[in-house]
């Protein structure tokens, strides 16, 4: 096999371990008000929660009101089940949405952790099932919503771009 190509684009370090070549982009920390308007300008996102003890994630699709995350969901969810047997300040929860351009691999990415709640309200959950589409064919009776506790944002952006970007 021939690995040139690959060697060429590595450096060495005075171990003779490979590093990788310099990147072409940096990171710059958002506030929480930029990183949850980035959150609402895309519609689908990963939640992630503990299911028997062990951390699972689920894609879903959501919308930001008011500064917090609402989700429907269906009876028979893990994250619905969880919700429903939480006692005290409700089930702790992270969710992340991005969007990084796979071949520049420039964008933002955003983390939101907080404690999910079923909402209960008769006009609320009328009001997000208008709101908010299911993305797959499946009934969602349930609406959960995030209240952020911690929310973090990166933006990725060329090396010489200014920070204030």
């Amino acid at each position: 096999m021939n690995d040139e190509p690959v060697r060429r684009l590595l450096t060495t370090t005075n171990h003779d371990q490979p590093t990788a070549a310099v990147p072409h982009h940096r990171s710059i920390e958002l506030d929480s008000a930029e990183a949850l308007r980035l959150l609402g300008s895309v519609s689908l996102g990963r939640i992630a929660f503990t299911r028997q003890a062990l951390p699972t994630t689920r894609p879903v699709n959501h919308i930001v009101d008011g500064g917090v995350i609402v989700i429907r969901t269906h009876e028979g969810a893990a994250l619905t089940s969880r919700t429903l047997q939480a006692d005290g300040p409700g089930v702790v929860v992270a969710y992340e949405a991005d969007s990084i351009d796979p071949d520049t691999h420039l964008g933002w990415s955003v983390v939101v952790t907080g404690y999910v709640h079923l909402v209960t309200d008769a006009d609320e959950l009328a009001r997000y099932q208008g709101l908010l589409r299911p993305w797959v064919q499946q009934t969602t009776d349930y609406t959960v919503r995030i209240r952020p506790d911690l929310v973090t944002g990166l933006l990725l952006v060329p090396v010489d771009q200014p920070a204030e970007a």
